[in-house]
């Protein structure tokens, strides 16, 4: 399998989760990291106007589903086995978010990322993630 490229991870999300492709925007894409945003809208804020966790949990979810896709190409069945989210501050009101997503382990069966969360414009991270992934075997 190739990976695949910021185009190629726009149009799986569109086919494979057209509920949700919307809501992130692939910005970067290396081999030591990836970089997603979360197009924040009203549905993702909590009272009090910022982000609420599980938007944050999905974003950190997919920036490592990407990063693994990006790397193996369109593994469509690779499932999350895993997840602990450490939330350190409050995100800024209403602005987008970016996940930092790094690969520590891209295995044959199991792929091991972690993730830092930002909030546009502001250095310190909101969150950070681990999570774990468990890829099909192909064939």
């Amino acid at each position: 399998m190739t990976g695949m490229s910021i185009a190629d991870l726009h149009d799986f999300m569109a086919d494979a989760f057209p509920q949700v492709s919307a809501d992130f925007t692939v910005e970067s894409v290396e081999d030591a990291a990836l970089v997603v945003r979360l197009n924040v809208g009203d549905r993702h804020l909590r009272p009090g106007g910022t982000v609420s966790g599980p938007s944050m949990f999905a974003l950190a979810d997919v920036a490592v589903y990407l990063a693994i896709l990006s790397r193996l190409g369109p593994v469509a069945l690779a499932v999350t086995t895993n997840c602990a989210i450490d939330f350190m501050r409050k995100p800024a009101n209403g602005a987008p978010l970016r996940a930092t997503a790094r690969l520590l382990k891209l295995g044959r069966v199991l792929a091991v990322g972690d993730v830092l969360i930002h909030s546009e414009g502001v250095a310190a991270p909101v969150a950070r993630a681990s999570l774990t992934y468990s890829i099909p075997p192909t064939g």
